[in-house]
């Protein structure tokens, strides 16, 4: 017998991909009971979400973030009574309708808490969206982790991720105060410390858009630094990253970025972006630059 599965969604003026997404989830073998869906945008997504009986729309008129978004549509998931919750962001889809069965599947046989299906480009089933690091290298192809068979303690969240919902009584919500760009990497630290059985699956997929011009190599490809498109992006990333290496002492954290900035803005001259990653990096170290939308100053 299947167990109670909620689906924990977030969306923001996307309402074309959100529908893809709602008749993918309910196109699955394996049955969801609810979709708890947050809407942020500042068009409210309510047609796309009507079109669905097991929706549970819930309208925020305060832009939350991916964070914020997916912590209030977890807790309602979890208020659900479902045993699992599926988290998905609005622009991922499930590959195949037996994504969400081969999850359930691998996380029984392999007595998992959490279990994340591979991330692939839209288009490019052979590239994942998001690196993974093997050999202390990063890659992009599905192929070379599709040899591993199974990730354990690694991950991509919140794309797919399938989590036993007794795990947020464990760890808590995701952190809202991170708004976008790091609250996952903060989620899968809170994880492992906590000694949560998970990891990436390899037998199935969702797509999710990429970030490949994102990752710059800096020092040949063992050293990469992350640089996102927007003034926006650059800002909450900088910022959380700053603020994860402090919440969690990661020294080779505090190196990799400090090294690999300083390197990547002196090779290209740019005084002017190496000051905006400066003063970012150095609020999130110093826990500053914490407030509502409209009361940060991220340029």
């Amino acid at each position: 017998m299947t167990p109670r599965i909620a689906v924990a969604a977030v969306t923001f003026d996307r309402p074309k991909e959100l529908a893809v997404l709602l008749d993918s989830i309910n196109a699955q073998t394996a049955a969801v009971d609810t979709i708890c869906l947050v809407d942020s945008g500042k068009t409210p997504a309510r047609e796309a979400a009507a079109v669905h009986p097991n929706v549970d729309y819930v309208r925020s008129e305060a832009n939350l973030g991916g964070a914020g978004g997916f912590a209030l549509a977890a807790l309602k998931a979890v208020a659900s009574g479902a045993k699992w919750i599926w988290m998905m962001d609005d622009d991922a889809e499930p590959a195949d309708p037996e994504c969400l069965a081969t999850l359930l599947r691998e996380a029984e046989a392999r007595d998992l808490e959490a279990v994340v299906p591979l991330v692939t480009a839209p288009g490019q089933p052979d590239r994942l969206s998001f690196f993974f690091r093997l050999d202390g290298k990063v890659t992009h192809s599905r192929a070379e982790v599709e040899k591993l068979g199974f990730l354990p303690n690694d991950g991509h969240f919140f794309n797919g991720a399938l989590i036993r919902s007794d795990v947020f009584f464990k760890v808590g919500l995701p952190d809202m105060r991170l708004f976008i760009r790091g609250d996952e990497v903060d989620f899968t630290i809170r994880l492992r410390k906590a000694g949560i059985r998970f990891g990436t699956v390899t037998t199935t997929a969702i797509t999710h858009p990429h970030a490949f011009s994102e990752t710059q190599h800096v020092f040949g490809a063992g050293w990469h630094v992350i640089v996102p498109e927007s003034a926006f992006k650059r800002y909450y990333y900088y910022r959380n990253r700053g603020y994860l290496i402090r919440r969690y002492v990661r020294v080779r954290s505090f190196v990799a970025d400090v090294g690999g900035y300083v390197g990547y803005f002196a090779q290209r001259r740019d005084f002017k972006g190496f000051l905006g990653w400066a003063r970012s990096f150095t609020a999130g170290l110093r826990g500053k630059g914490f407030a509502p939308l409209e009361d940060q100053k991220f340029q």
